[in-house]
């Protein structure tokens, strides 16, 4: 890029960043002088102590002064950041003065903008519990939240004066992002969704809490070591995490294992009264995250749990020599909540997983039932008007029978009583498609685990099955295929089953997907309970994966709209279209992409050591790696490229070889520990790659890139740069997938698979501004059913390259993987889909030699995607689920003086 267009790019950049600080911060209570509630402070004494109606004259003062101590909100002018940030790096981080390093100061800023966070938090629970509103919780064992400083900031308008307080102390803000490490509360586009959706219910205002678990290690730091992928312990709290607010009054006891005895009956409601005794008992500690809604007071919370000793230490044990007994029940408590999806290959990984969920789910039906009944008011048989809990996937599932215990053995309720109130106030949300991904668990383990929950499931599964024989009394296949026992050896558990029996609704995250539950995953419920299973297709937070991930991009998009306004309502994007031909737009748009271009260029120099050509079309394959996603189909089209550059130049074709689109390949992405065939295809991708990268002869004609350790905040910088992006799984496998909606509003071309929400995308941008290839849904399951899972014959060029593989052109032979692709063993489709899969890259290539062609797609393309916005996702949500109105808090207006 030329020195003039650096100064453009650095000039958008820096008007994208206005519409990020200050143009609404008048609204947001920036100003020193506004007042908080005073009902909080109300409430705060009223919790403290019930006896505040009888309290003395004193006490009343004492109120008086901790209400005019706290009646205004902290100040956000520049003099009083700096204050601020440089009294939590004195008196927070205990820094001496002469040593403040950048993340000191990244600490101490992120500190400065929680307590603002913290304000705004509190009042918005204040102000929701006042109106007694609805609720909405939100279950999820996977939270991907990606650094909080710019975000918060943005949020609050305030990342300006920020900029500004910390540029007068000699910081720039943009270097102190960088030393926040990501959360490792997740590991793919499950925890990014459950993200999304947080912020788009804080900044549409509805009332909700995110629930999860607090991993000391997340799931993985990924390594490339030798040209293979090498796990090592993801320690993401090592340096602390400013953004989090332990709750040591938050705290409940979680019970495991142990043995039922019955007492008697119930004198209420006749029931025989079932004790569950023994066993081993868990403490949950709660920390929060305070989530804030963009340009909004409104502040909701997410609450992760920790595992703690119910008894920290044993002093008898201890001073009987026995040291490690002492600590014992320490040691078995605290794994619980170590690391995201232990391996579950063997019986302990299995039941680590069981205890993990089961652990998180009690504390939080636990909290959300403590929160409930603070209303005197409340009665349980009304808790669905008030509370609407959505399970994100099967891994909270054990929530329907914990539910119901809490139910029947804590608050005394009849089961007819108790199952409709569990059954109004659950949902559920399905994210696959393959019936081997769907949870099951031994009925021994439940059994020896969860005793009384295992009777609980067996009571549910009773009532259920006689309502199916009493409608299909001659249908026993129906019966057992229905049933949440799977009559196997050993018994099994069905958790997708008992999730759809225990909600009131179950939803798709896609039309194909939504389809597929109906039709071949789950026909027999759909049959029976039709109106239970509805469509919302996924969406993203456009204002992190645009405004924040893209500000270049964003700055063209508000200087041709004439407006910031496209922020809250991304259906404004649409008058782009009629403008995506003009040159001026284009010569904008060309300029922000080549820019993040550059910006992604750097960073695969500094941390992959290869040097490549920003001017090469970025093709981008960035995700979990798994053989559905056919990340394996990529790489062996990379290789017949190879190959057929090595050809040309033989047969001396300069013609041909001078048509070529010089290609960057990137690659991303983790493979599961214990999936070998997955750590194989990365394998495959390194040994290619070296190859590549490594031969003199093809210069920037083709590069191959793996990024190691993938998360957010690279994908906030390898998004933006992105020309073309695969989503080539197997039709018929992948749900929805969220990364193909946020590349697409990043101003890059899809190449694409028939599956997922690629279909909807296509039917929203339009089948010429997308590459398609391959079979489709139905055409995968006919394949499938069929002995050779492809044509007749395989593609020859497909033939060539793995004939090239077995040779060792790449190094190792990869037999595994070769023989994956042989008739009988093509299950995802692979060979079948590959001619097509090819084709489809050369018409990729074709328009990419067209710059005003290809740049038109890309500006239309953007502008058709308000759909996949997650406020539009959540607005259904919302409507079709859950039943929840928003409710706007707004701080109390000014007064003249203030003490």
């Amino acid at each position: 890029m030329e020195e003039g267009e650096e100064e453009t790019c650095a000039r958008i950049e820096r008007e994208v960043r206005d519409c990020l600080g200050d143009p609404n911060a008048a609204q947001l209570g920036n100003d020193p002088t506004l007042l908080r509630q005073k009902s909080y402070v109300d409430e705060l004494e009223m919790e403290v102590d019930e006896e505040e109606e009888q309290a003395d004259e004193k006490k009343k003062l004492m109120k008086e002064k901790l209400w005019k101590l706290m009646c205004t909100y902290l100040p956000c002018d520049v003099l009083s950041l700096q204050k601020s940030i440089v009294q939590h790096v004195e008196y927070t981080l205990a820094r001496r003065r002469y040593k403040k390093d950048k993340g000191s100061f990244y600490q101490a800023t992120a500190v400065s903008v929680r307590d603002r966070l913290i304000e705004r938090w509190t009042d918005t629970q204040q102000y929701l519990s006042s109106k007694d509103t609805k609720r909405v919780y939100y279950l999820s064992l996977e939270y991907l939240l990606g650094r909080n400083l710019q975000n918060a900031m943005s949020c609050l308008a305030l990342r300006n004066r920020y900029a500004a307080a910390l540029e007068e102390l000699g910081y720039k803000l943009e270097e102190l992002t960088e030393e926040e490490r990501d959360p490792g509360l997740g590991s793919g586009g499950l925890g990014r969704l459950a993200s999304c959706f947080l912020d788009s219910l804080a900044t549409l205002n509805y009332a909700a809490w995110g629930y999860g678990i607090r991993y000391k290690y997340g799931m993985f730091e990924q390594r490339l070591i030798g040209r293979a992928q090498a796990e090592f312990p993801d320690f993401w709290l090592k340096e602390g995490y400013p953004w989090e607010v332990e709750r040591p009054d938050v705290q409940y006891l979680v019970k495991m294992y142990g043995q039922l005895e019955e007492d008697g009956k119930d004198p209420v409601t006749g029931r025989p009264r079932v004790n569950w005794v023994g066993g081993e008992d868990v403490i949950a500690e709660g920390f929060d995250i305070p989530v804030p809604g963009f340009h909004t007071w409104n502040t909701n919370n997410l609450r992760l749990w920790t595992s703690k000793a119910s008894c920290e230490f044993n002093l008898g044990s201890f001073n009987d020599g026995q040291y490690y007994a002492a600590i014992g029940e320490k040691e078995r408590s605290e794994p619980l909540t170590s690391v995201l999806y232990p391996c579950d290959n063997n019986a302990p990984g299995k039941e680590l997983r069981l205890r993990q969920q089961y652990f998180y789910v009690s504390a939080t039906l636990q909290d959300i039932l403590r929160r409930y009944k603070k209303r005197p008011e409340h009665s349980l048989l009304d808790l669905p008007r008030k509370v609407a809990i959505q399970l994100n996937e099967t891994h909270p599932a054990i929530a329907i029978p914990e539910f119901m215990r809490l139910l029947l053995d804590e608050e005394c309720l009849g089961w007819k009583e108790a199952w409709h109130i569990t059954q109004n106030t659950f949902a559920y949300t399905n994210h696959t498609v393959m019936p081997e991904a769907l949870e099951v668990w031994p009925l021994p383990l439940m059994e020896q685990l969860l005793p009384r929950h295992l009777t609980i499931i067996y009571e549910i599964n009773h009532h259920f099955l006689g309502e199916v024989r009493a409608r299909w009394p001659a249908d026993q296949g129906r019966v057992a295929r229905m049933s949440i026992i799977e009559e196997s050896e050993p018994k099994l558990i069905k958790m997708a089953h008992l999730a759809i029996i225990g909600c009131h609704r179950v939803n798709g995250v896609a039309q194909v997907h939504t389809g597929l539950l109906c039709s071949s995953l789950f026909p027999d419920f759909y049959e029976m309970w039709p109106q239970k299973f509805v469509n919302i297709t996924n969406g993203v937070n456009h204002r992190r994966w645009m405004l924040q991930a893209n500000p270049a991009m964003s700055a063209v998009i508000s200087k041709w709209l004439g407006t910031h306004d496209w922020i809250h309502d991304l259906g404004l994007l649409a008058r782009l279209k009629d403008l995506s031909s003009n040159p001026e737009l284009q010569r904008d748009w060309q300029e922000a992409k080549m820019y993040n271009k550059r910006k992604l260029a750097d960073f695969i120099k500094r941390e992959c050591g290869i040097v490549v050509n920003a001017a090469a079309m970025f093709d981008v394959h960035v995700k979990r790696i798994h053989e559905y996603k056919r990340q394996l189909m990529n790489i062996l089209g990379v290789a017949y490229r190879y190959l057929r550059i090595l050809s040309l130049q033989q047969e001396g074709n300069t013609e041909a070889l001078g048509q070529m689109v010089p290609r960057v390949v990137i690659f991303a992405g983790k493979a599961a520990p214990n999936y070998f065939v997955a750590k194989d295809v990365i394998k495959l991708v390194l040994a290619v790659a070296g190859r590549v990268n490594n031969d003199a002869r093809i210069g920037d004609l083709l590069k191959v890139v793996f990024i190691p350790n993938y998360n957010v905040s690279m994908a906030e910088l390898i998004i933006p740069g992105t020309d073309v992006s695969q989503h080539i799984s197997t039709a018929g496998f992948e749900a929805s997938g969220t990364s193909n909606m946020k590349f697409c509003m990043n101003g890059s071309l899809l190449l694409g698979s028939r599956d997922g929400a690629n279909l909807e995308i296509e039917q929203s941008i339009g089948k010429d501004n997308m590459f398609m290839f391959g079979a489709n849904t139905k055409e995968v399951d006919q394949l499938r059913r069929t002995i050779n899972f492809r044509k007749p014959q395989m593609d020859g060029r497909l033939r060539w390259v793995l004939e090239e593989i077995l040779s060792g052109r790449f190094g190792a032979t990869f037999h595994d993987l070769v023989n994956s692709l042989q008739p009988g063993n093509d299950g995802y489709m692979v060979g079948h889909d590959f001619g097509s899969y090819l084709e489809a890259n050369e018409v990729v290539d074709s328009i990419f030699k067209n710059p005003p062609a290809w740049t038109t797609k890309c500006i239309d393309s953007c502008a058709s995607m308000s759909r996949f916005s997650s406020d539009r996702c959540i607005r259904e949500y919302a409507e079709k689920i859950w039943q929840v109105v928003p409710h706007q808090f707004k701080p109390p207006g000014k007064v003249a003086n203030v003490d």
